[in-house]
């Protein structure tokens, strides 16, 4: 579907290639003085050094071709040859009205091509802590983005389950319950009841980890008991599942509070069977080598410009690395999805590992030629003193407390903007839940995903300035008027253009709905869901000038109030889906 800026650019193009220009240099973009025009074209500089002549002229050239065009109510050629356009109200019109249809208006780009997202995969055996926040939130807005421009997304959480932090937990059980069934040599019937729980595991393992750095003896016990897990000890298995169980329960728990949601629920055992084969063959390819007792993979090329180590694939004590693991699970992926692109959502302090096991799939074809494999590295989410978010004691906050503290936050901003007293208790917390998370997750995604950002909880939560909540009170305001428009039997309709010339806010507000389009496609290009976040809040923006300063309900001009009701349907739908592409809900009354 082409989208009012495609069409621009279309037409100039045409333009510049009937004047024997590169018909590139036609493309149009939204204006950066949106005071002198809406759209520009700047192209004509550029084509008067390939063409030796005069950018005005060649400007003046395209201009003429343009005017022939019904859909431009202004066309002007400003400095040394920028070509400034405005369309006509009823253009801007027939393209905002798009965000009233199934998509809004958005192309089908993906064609059900299959992406999996790798992000937010937790270590079982651990609380999770504000660590896994960045990635489980730009994971699921980028998985969004993509199902919404037509891919087959998939949310993969990859959980760790299968490392060393396994049989350092069980070697602690075994020496503090050595009467248990799951350490009998011959035993092979287990309760089905897990005797531990998350509390058990929150305590059992740091007092393991702690065990292991003070003591080389103890360390090697969970080496062993790590290898003998991956070999398939049954009591070890057992236990090892009951830990993965009460774990996954409250991952899933965490996540559903903050509306983060997988298609796959795979860890690194799931691929630990394709491990054994796998690195046969790449022993067979003499892509697997011996080095000092280690397997490795080589991937340095003559042209790196820094050093890339070998890929470990087992150390001398043939324990399985994580490298080995990532390489099964893309074998595991094209196996079963033959996926177009796997993208990975992780700290970008794991550039290097991906960059190896990249490198080391495609050597292998393991990972088709075909197939983008992506990584995406987020930065550090910081505290307001400008170093890694810590809780006050200076301990790494639990996600769970970090959900709750944000909810009371979001309680007390409610009472502050008298917004408590008008609900039942249920219903108040519904809300302060939806305002504590668009907070939360607003202010990560408003950010570049490789930028580090300040976690400021007071200023998050404000329903004023560049926040979640404020964008929540907007759309809501929207929601009001329209429901009182409809209970008062006022009528939109989307033939109400007036014949009277537009007030300033309506063509601005006009103007930004027709780019939702470029803008939520930008997520995909891009990889980076900021651009959608930042176009949501200039609409935001606008509307509330638009709201200011145009009446709507009290308009006496029947079509004039019918098009104000269109453009406050329009931006709603816009807000709602874009929103949702961030993972915001949003209530239906504050």
């Amino acid at each position: 579907m082409t989208s009012l800026l495609q069409l621009l650019t279309e037409k100039t193009q045409n333009a510049f290639e009937a004047n024997d220009l590169d018909s590139n240099l036609g493309t149009v973009r939204v204006s950066d003085r949106p005071d002198l025009a809406q759209f520009q074209c700047n192209g004509a500089m550029a084509a008067a050094k390939q063409a030796g002549k005069n950018p005005r002229a060649i400007a003046a050239d395209i201009v003429s071709k343009l005017e022939k065009n019904e859909i431009f109510e202004k066309l002007e050629i400003a400095g040394p040859g920028f070509i400034n356009i405005n369309v006509k109200p009823e253009i801007l019109y027939k393209y905002a009205l798009k965000s009233l249809e199934v998509n809004l208006g958005v192309g089908n780009i993906g064609k059900g091509a299959k992406v999996i997202f790798d992000y937010g995969g937790p270590n079982v055996a651990k609380a999770m802590h504000v660590g896994h926040l960045r990635s489980a939130i730009i994971g699921e807005s980028l998985k969004r983005a993509y199902n919404f421009a037509g891919y087959d997304a998939i949310g993969d959480i990859h959980l760790g389950d299968w490392g060393t932090q396994m049989g350092m937990v069980i070697s602690e059980l075994e020496i503090r319950h050595p009467d248990w069934p799951y350490f009998r040599e011959n035993q092979t019937d287990f309760p089905k009841d897990s005797p531990i729980t998350l509390q058990d595991l929150e305590e059992i393992y740091p007092a393991a980890s702690a065990a292991c750095k003070q003591n080389e003896d103890r360390l090697e016990q969970a080496r062993q008991a790590t290898v003998e897990l991956q070999n398939g000890r049954p009591g070890y298995r057992a236990l090892w599942q009951h830990m993965v169980d009460v774990s996954i329960e409250a991952i899933k728990a965490n996540y559903e509070k903050l509306n983060v949601h997988f298609e796959l629920w795979n860890g690194e055992a799931s691929v630990h069977d394709l491990i054994s084969p796998m690195v046969k063959k790449l022993k067979e390819d003499n892509l697997a080598v011996a080095s000092d007792g280690a397997l490795v993979m080589h991937v340095a090329r003559d042209d790196d410009s820094k050093e890339i180590p070998p890929l470990i694939l087992y150390k001398k004590d043939g324990a399985v690395m994580y490298g080995t693991t990532d390489l099964a699970t893309l074998l595991e992926r094209e196996k079963y999805f033959q996926p177009e692109k796997v993208t990975y959502v992780v700290d970008k302090r794991q550039n290097l590992h991906f960059e190896q096991v990249f490198r080391a799939a495609k050597a292998s074809n393991i990972t088709p030629g075909k197939t983008d494999l992506t990584f995406i590295g987020y930065g550090t989410m910081n505290g307001t003193d400008g170093k890694p978010f810590k809780t006050r004691e200076g301990g790494v906050m639990k996600l769970e407390d970090l959900i709750k503290t944000s909810h009371e936050k979001a309680l007390q901003k409610m009472s502050e903007a008298n917004i408590t007293g008008k609900f039942d208790e249920k219903q108040t917390n519904d809300i302060a839940h939806k305002v504590s998370i668009a907070a939360i997750k607003f202010a990560d995604l408003q950010n570049h995903p490789n930028s580090d950002y300040i976690f400021d909880l007071d200023r998050m939560t404000s329903f004023e300035g560049k926040t979640g909540p404020y964008l929540l009170y907007q759309t809501v305001r929207i929601n009001s008027l329209l429901e009182k428009a409809d209970s008062d039997g006022i009528q939109s309709h989307n033939n109400a253009l007036p014949n009277e010339a537009l007030e300033l806010q309506e063509i601005e507000l006009l103007l930004h709905i027709t780019q939702f389009p470029e803008n939520s496609l930008g997520v995909v290009k891009s990889n980076s869901p900021h651009i959608l976040a930042d176009y949501l809040y200039k609409l935001a923006q606008n509307f509330s000038s638009f709201y200011s300063n145009c009446h709507i309900m009290s308009e006496k001009n029947t079509q004039r109030r019918q098009f104000r009701l269109m453009l406050c349907q329009m931006t709603r739908a816009q807000m709602i889906a874009g929103l949702g592409i961030l993972g915001i809900d949003v209530p239906e009354k504050m």
